[in-house]
């Protein structure tokens, strides 16, 4: 059984794929305490991997893109079992991470990884894309983590704060070879 926050049919409003339609499932719990996280990642149901499946399905109909996101995905143990049965079901799995929680994953399942309080090389191995979250300063002390593959590293504003807004805009033009803005788009025009 997985412990989940929500199910929803929405776009994806960050990142590489900002724009994209598809159906989110929010899976309960993190490993993870953060001062400024934002979520509302607490239990609301409990549902088998197929029970899951089938929702995505009422909800996305023939929509490709689901992510799971959290809280921390990889913290319940069955998340490998439901990636497995969205990909068997010809769904694009996107995953977003802490990545402090070392997991095997296909090669076409799209890793965003946001670390906070630790990462796992592992993780930092497999991403496709960074989202570093800029409170009051840029955490670009992860970035060496990452090596040196040219990944797309958004720099995301807490909050959408002024200040956080400004530091990460003023990083972005100091490193435009490296850094991108990344705003919370979904939060704008006010959808989940």
């Amino acid at each position: 059984m997985l412990a989940l926050a929500e199910i929803f049919y929405s776009v994806q409003g960050e990142g590489v794929w900002t724009g994209t339609p598809a159906v989110f499932v929010r899976l309960a719990g993190c490993n993870l305490n953060c001062r400024f996280c934002d979520t509302d990642y607490a239990t609301k149901a409990f549902l088998s991997v197929e029970a899951v499946v089938a929702r995505v399905r009422e909800l996305g109909g023939d929509c490709p893109m689901v992510i799971l996101t959290g809280g921390e995905p990889f913290a319940q143990v069955e998340s490998s079992k439901l990636i497995d049965a969205l990909r068997a079901d010809g769904r694009r799995v996107h995953i977003e991470s802490n990545g402090s929680i070392a997991v095997d994953l296909a090669r076409d399942v799209w890793l965003t990884v946001s670390p906070k309080e630790r990462l796992t090389p592992e993780m930092a191995a497999r991403a496709n894309e960074i989202k570093l979250i800029v409170d009051g300063r840029v955490p670009d002390e992860w970035l060496a983590s990452f090596g040196t593959r040219a990944l797309p590293t958004f720099l995301q504003p807490e909050g959408n704060k002024p200040a956080n807004v400004a530091l990460a805009i003023d990083a972005a033009k100091a490193r435009p070879d490296r850094f991108r803005l990344g705003l919370q788009t979904h939060k704008f025009i006010g959808i989940r």
